[in-house]
């Protein structure tokens, strides 16, 4: 660890990720390496302790996890704040299935995890891929803005009854996306928000783009009637055919194929969770070794939910997934 000591000096004290799976298997090879890790993630310029303040150092309780304030004595788990805190799973699994979630272009299901990783019980990987991706998702993440594209779709298995904007039995969801300039007047997918609405209302999409868009962008969107309040909210706003939002359409597109192909359907109950880990990838699609240190909730400060909560997330749960 030693290199990565060096290397985070090199870099203004920021602690630095592995580029490739052989850098990974380098810098990870026992727990050790690991709880190294998370100690210079969290005190990147020396141990602070969080009681009392010292920065006199502290002692490793090595059996624990935890450090101990040479001040105060005061233990701190080198977890706390993470998605890892209080686990009993190897650190070295929970690494590794960061380093998976991150890297692997597709992603992948909770079954492909509890393989990959060799967990003993499909509960516990769909409720670790659960805690990474709760991390996902910073609170205080910026709003997207400049050209931007604006549109709903349905998502669901397909089913008899009712069709179009009234579709029974699928889940609303809201996208906008940004269109930025490239090289011969070209244009390129920005950052992509989505996030699951009650229905195709004013106050439903419209609530959408004020949380997501930043007030003074230019929103094209289709002919919906619902979208026609943009303006009164600070947006330069256009009504456009459908099919000239390309961008959007794409990214609902890409959402539909990965959702059918790696997870083959979600429920509705999830159904953030999944628009997060999309949005994560399609935001990172160019460094996607750097978000490995975002799901250990080592930026975020995540702790994921627990079993109970998981299996109770929903309107009356108390716990849900981020940007419910």
């Amino acid at each position: 660890m030693s290199k990565i000591l060096k290397k985070s000096e090199k870099t203004a004290r920021r602690i630095p990720f592995p580029e490739t799976v052989l850098e990974f298997q380098r810098w990870f090879p026992d727990e050790e390496s690991c709880i190294d890790y998370l100690y210079q993630s969290r005190w990147p310029e020396g141990f602070v302790c969080p009681k009392c303040g010292s920065r006199r150092g502290a002692s490793r309780i090595e059996a624990y996890r935890r450090i101990e304030c040479a001040e105060c004595k005061h233990q701190t788990s080198v977890t706390a704040g993470t998605v890892m805190h209080g686990t009993r799973m190897p650190l070295r699994v929970w690494f590794n299935g960061a380093y998976l979630v991150t890297t692997h272009t597709p992603g992948l299901s909770a079954l492909q995890f509890q393989r990959q990783l060799g967990i003993r019980t499909y509960e516990t990987a769909f409720q670790m891929l659960h805690k990474l991706r709760s991390a996902m998702v910073r609170p205080d993440r910026d709003r997207i803005h400049g050209d931007v594209e604006v549109d709903d779709t349905f998502i669901g298995a397909k089913k008899p009854g009712k069709r179009g904007r009234v579709a029974a039995g699928k889940v609303m969801v809201a996208g906008a996306i940004e269109v930025l300039e490239w090289e011969e007047q070209k244009e390129r997918a920005g950052r992509l928000r989505l996030q699951v609405v009650a229905d195709g209302s004013a106050a439903s999409l419209v609530g959408f783009v004020v949380d997501n868009v930043e007030a003074g962008s230019f929103v094209k969107t289709d002919r919906l009637i619902s979208y026609s309040k943009l303006e009164q909210k600070g947006y330069t706003y256009r009504m456009v055919e459908t099919r000239e939002l390309e961008h959007i359409h794409k990214a609902f597109g890409n959402l539909k194929t990965w959702l059918e192909g790696t997870h083959h359907g979600v429920s509705k109950k999830h159904m953030q969770a999944y628009l997060n880990e999309f949005v994560f990838r399609h935001n990172r699609r160019k460094t996607p070794m750097a978000g490995f240190q975002t799901v250990l909730g080592l930026a975020t400060r995540a702790k994921g939910p627990t079993y109970a909560e998981l299996y109770s997330a929903g309107p009356s749960a108390t716990w849900n997934h981020p940007n419910s």
